[in-house]
């Protein structure tokens, strides 16, 4: 029986306009990702705390084909491990319809020297996952690096519009 090998990809951008520490609320609030996330409208918590190790988010209206026949796609997902000072989080899927399995994710916030101020920040998204029948790997990584850019591209707009 010939075994596969789990899918493995990493993405990241830097922000020259926000720092870690004003980025990190963002991330954290693990019930909120539907603010920056395009495309999806819909992530409420539905176990424990927001932000606790342990609490689980349900996400609707996700940007991918589900494949049990609805017409929305969804995720159930935890919370596995959040850190404030090292301003990381890893998190992973329990249910969805969509096909993945076995999906682990981290991110994290790392302070940079960028930008005109000298001080920005650089986002790492690291995720694994059983090879999904029908997609490649390249095409989720790509998929994940546009959608990143665009979550931090809101995420630094509410920055500049709070310090406004």
């Amino acid at each position: 029986m010939a075994e596969h090998k789990k899918w493995e990809g990493t993405v990241s951008t830097t922000l020259e306009n926000a720092n870690a520490d004003q980025i990190w609320p963002f991330w954290k609030d693990f019930y909120g990702i539907n603010k920056w996330f395009p495309g999806q409208t819909t992530c409420e918590g539905i176990h424990g705390n927001n932000g606790e190790p342990g609490c689980i988010r349900y996400c609707g209206d996700l940007p991918v084909p589900a494949i049990d026949g609805t017409a929305s796609s969804w995720t159930r997902e935890r919370l596995i491990a959040i850190d404030d000072i090292e301003k990381s989080f890893s998190y992973e899927i329990l249910e969805c319809n969509f096909g993945v399995k076995s999906y682990v994710a981290s991110v994290k916030i790392d302070p940079v020297a960028a930008g005109d101020n000298g001080r920005g920040c650089r986002i790492e998204w690291r995720f694994t996952l059983e090879p999904v029948e029908g997609w490649r790997l390249e095409d989720m990584v790509r998929n994940y690096e546009v959608r990143l850019k665009s979550m931090v591209k809101n995420m630094e707009a509410a920055v500049f519009d709070q310090s406004s």
